[in-house]
């Protein structure tokens, strides 16, 4: 993905007491944020979750939504680092496993952006239908403004978006904007080998050919309505925006039809921006999804939920027939 950056370049050392209280959240604040013994907040934005949000991100060892929050699925990320790197798996941020997120990529956690034309050109959805069967309508799951799709392309939420660039309307192009610096400046392409899905965790490793972790995703895993199965199974496609067919043998609570329809494609389709097709059966795989925040915190249709870009990433790098351990 092409993006123009202007990187920063006034820096401050910050440091955050043991009160409780923190930093105003800036690009400078976080860019500058360095390890406290202080907690950092489950429900708070806080500069050095953010700063921790962005290393992960970058280190393939995803916290999901970059949302500036110490949240679980941040909590999973930092300790399936920590073990990666063989050091002590703990929710709680360590000097050892903080210095080896800034030494894997020591480039600044937030960076300015110019919004481009083609960053709010649309088309944009006024709204997103909530029934499945009425989005069939629709020719596209497009974006619904130009600020939720400048939060997917740099990984973010909404809010967080909002609380670096206040007053700033994200409608026109030529603005420059603040936004989370996820894109790595070497990125090799990895062979993803093998997957393993934990219903536990909430959560996917892929491992390239030599057993190696190379990437942590947050997913949502199995539902009541629905479960996901368990055993070993295999890669059989990947595809970048995929329109969706539901079938009614689905027998979705929600949805009431008698008769199959195809969602056409696009971010808010609901399997999202990407699909890989697993060998468990028909209408089972790994997927993007329209709703990033809630990857690890509600019930799937059966299938494995990711995030769009986190989804992306692992279809563009798995390999067709790679293994799939379902715990």
């Amino acid at each position: 993905m092409a993006v123009r950056f202007a990187f920063l370049v006034a820096f401050f050392f910050l440091s955050l007491s043991d009160s409780g209280e923190c930093a105003e959240l800036t690009a400078d604040a976080v860019n500058g944020a360095e390890l406290t013994s202080r907690s950092l907040d489950r429900d708070k934005m806080d500069p050095a979750a953010a700063k921790l949000e962005v290393l992960l991100d970058r280190a393939r060892f995803s916290p999901g939504e970059i949302d500036g929050k110490f949240g679980n699925n941040a909590q999973k990320a930092l300790k399936a680092f920590a073990r990666a790197k063989r050091l002590e798996a703990s929710s709680k941020i360590s000097k050892e496993v903080w210095d080896a997120l800034v030494a894997a990529d020591s480039g600044p956690a937030v960076v300015a952006y110019k919004v481009s034309k083609q960053d709010v050109k649309g088309p944009f959805l006024k709204s997103i239908p909530k029934k499945m069967e009425d989005m069939k309508e629709l020719s596209s799951l497009a974006y619904s403004s130009p600020r939720e799709a400048l939060a997917e392309k740099f990984h973010m939420s909404e809010d967080l978006l909002k609380a670096l660039n206040p007053g700033k309307s994200f409608e026109t192009a030529d603005q420059d904007i603040f936004v989370a610096n996820v894109f790595r400046t070497s990125d090799p392409h990895t062979t993803v080998s093998r997957l393993n899905v934990d219903k536990a965790k909430q959560s996917i490793e892929a491992f390239d050919a030599a057993g190696k972790l190379v990437a942590f995703f947050p997913a949502t895993v199995d539902s009541s309505e629905k479960p996901t199965p368990t055993g070993t199974y295999k890669v059989t496609s990947s595809d970048a925006n995929p329109s969706y067919r539901y079938n009614p043998k689905y027998e979705f609570k929600n949805v009431k039809v008698s008769r199959p329809f195809t969602i056409e494609p696009g971010p808010n389709n609901p399997v999202g921006s990407y699909w890989i097709g697993l060998s468990v059966g028909q209408g089972y795989g790994i997927h993007g999804t329209a709703e990033p925040s809630k990857i690890g915190k509600t019930e799937s249709h059966g299938c494995i939920r990711l995030t769009n870009w986190d989804a992306t990433w692992l279809g563009d790098n798995v390999k067709k027939g790679a293994q799939v351990e379902l715990h």
